[in-house]
């Protein structure tokens, strides 16, 4: 099974590419389960009511869109300082007959209009991150400089959540799918996975519709420049979190003129392809989970002993273990060493919380206990305490195989795995094989890996930290390096993303360029 997506969010632990796609082994045989096609509800159409023709159309519309560029969405409450609304967009941009999908937004009004600057767009990443569920939450966060300036906007991008949803399969399939192994080193496993892949594919090809075939990044960076029009802006102003750095620069890139303040926050490159991905984060998990053992070592309650070679020795032993005979939990779900792996990353995006990482492994490998680092996967894959999960997961998947293509030759796999295992001697294990998911995909990809530059955009703030193990730091230098007119700012610390981290000299860099459009002296250190 395909790993969650893992990007900042705003629930306080921030993530991001949980490992581009964990091993197939840890979950790959539950795709193979007959629920995926039996368990999910019918799909709905992906088509709405036609958007309302406006009083003014901008003349910034692309022919054919005015419509959709001129529409008035109704705003209602939704919070307590926060309004939504449902702003329609083409299925297909080129073909704007072919059908309307909505996107869902939360606007949280500035609080000093007459100091107002506009509206600032933020996406959490993902790809299939909600920017709605807390966006009002995480707006009180931010410098009252910045709520002054600003409507902070947040937008569930096509595909994801109450926007037009990618659906695949049900609660209880996701559950099973989790609790499934394969091994995909040997042929009989791959072609279980194979298998597998097939019909979580054909479940949401059945249950989105057209949908799925058009939830790419380039189709979602054009739908924000519906929302800036629909928004009364004649710029874009954007914040971007790890994939919504990919999101962003993709809008500067096709929408250079109307491009404003951006800042584009653990940066993705664009110019890797799946492998190169994978093996960054591979090396960047495995370094993280080096400092996180350094970090844990001296410490009460800490359940290693000796050097961080041991540390990780133990945790490569636990692992293991789990992968021979899963783990009990509290809740009667087996911890299988897919849902080990995924609990085991999801903390290291922010050392804030590596104390729970801490706590779980020590129930773990002291009490043979997989409750904590089943919390933790159940929060990576976006599943509640009730047993709910939202479709992030679902979108992860549909957005990431539109957007680049994946070499799902088994020889090719063979090769990349081997070198995963190199990046990351305790977790490569478990990156490998992912491409059988996006080869199984009924819809081509519609983009390739290529570097960004954005050419006539107005100068655009990269923000990298560099023990980034998600998005690592070189990622950011390769983006400000494409862009035409970019500019680094390097935080120096461990987590994934820097803004509102705790490190003011970043959070006053932004609010600076956000506020005034002052960029960070060349090549400034935080």
């Amino acid at each position: 099974m395909r790993p969650p997506e893992n990007d900042r969010g705003p629930d306080g632990i921030p993530g991001a590419r949980d490992g581009r796609r964990r091993r197939t082994r840890r979950a790959g045989s539950a795709l193979a389960l007959a629920v995926l096609l039996a368990a999910s509800p019918a799909a709905g159409a992906a088509t709405v009511a036609a958007p309302p023709p406006g009083v003014v159309v901008t003349a910034q519309a692309p022919p054919g869109l005015e419509d959709f560029y001129a529409q008035q969405p109704v705003w209602t409450a939704c919070g307590v300082a926060a309004e939504c609304a449902q702003v329609q967009a083409p299925l297909d941009h080129e073909n704007p007959a072919a059908g309307q999908v909505q996107l869902a937004v939360t606007r949280v009004a500035s609080t000093g209009p007459a100091a107002r600057q506009g509206a600032l767009l933020v996406n959490f990443g993902g790809p299939g991150g909600s920017g709605t569920a807390a966006i009002e939450a995480w707006a009180a966060g931010l410098d009252p400089r910045v709520r002054a300036a600003y409507d902070i906007v947040g937008f569930d991008p096509r595909g994801v959540g109450r926007s037009t949803a990618v659906e695949c399969v049900d609660d209880a399939a996701l559950d099973a799918m989790r609790a499934g192994t394969v091994d995909p080193d040997t042929p009989e496993g791959l072609a279980q996975a194979v298998a597998a892949a097939e019909r979580f594919a054909a479940a949401c090809a059945a249950n989105t519709g057209p949908l799925l075939g058009e939830v790419d990044t380039i189709s979602a960076a054009r739908d924000l420049d519906i929302l800036r029009a629909v928004l009364g802006e004649d710029e874009l102003h954007y914040l971007g979190f790890s994939y919504g750095t990919l999101l962003g620069a993709t809008y500067a890139d096709l929408f250079p003129e109307r491009t404003g303040r951006f800042v584009l926050d653990a940066a993705m490159d664009p110019s890797l392809d799946g492998s190169g991905l994978a093996l960054g984060q591979a090396a960047g998990f495995e370094r993280a989970l080096r400092v996180y053992v350094e970090s844990c070592l001296p410490l009460d309650g800490c359940p290693f002993e000796g050097t961080v070679d041991e540390g990780l020795a133990e945790i490569e032993a636990l692992l293991r273990r789990t992968e021979a005979q899963p783990l009990p939990t509290a809740d009667g779900r087996p911890l299988t060493v897919d849902d080990a792996v995924s609990g085991l990353i999801k903390p290291l995006y922010d050392p804030r919380i590596w104390w729970f990482l801490t706590q779980s492994l020590a129930l773990a490998t002291e009490h043979g206990d997989g409750t904590g680092l089943m919390r933790l996967a159940d929060i990576a894959y976006g599943r509640g305490p009730d047993g709910t999960y939202t479709n992030s997961y679902e979108a992860n998947i549909a957005i990431d195989c539109l957007d680049r293509p994946e070499n799902d030759d088994p020889a090719a796999m063979a090769a990349l795995d081997a070198q995963l295992r190199e990046a990351s001697p305790t977790l490569g294990d478990w990156f490998s094989h992912g491409q059988v998911t996006c080869g199984a995909w009924p819809h081509e990809p519609v983009s390739a890996p290529a570097p960004i530059d954005a050419a006539g955009a107005g100068p655009i703030l990269v923000v990298g930290t560099t023990g980034d193990p998600a998005t690592p730091y070189a990622w950011s230098q390769a983006l400000a390096a494409q862009l035409e007119d970019g500019h680094l700012l390097t935080r120096v610390g461990e987590g994934h993303g820097a803004y509102l981290s705790g490190n003011r000299c970043v959070d006053d860099t932004v609010t600076g360029y956000l506020l005034e459009g002052v960029l960070p002296a060349e090549e400034r250190t935080c």
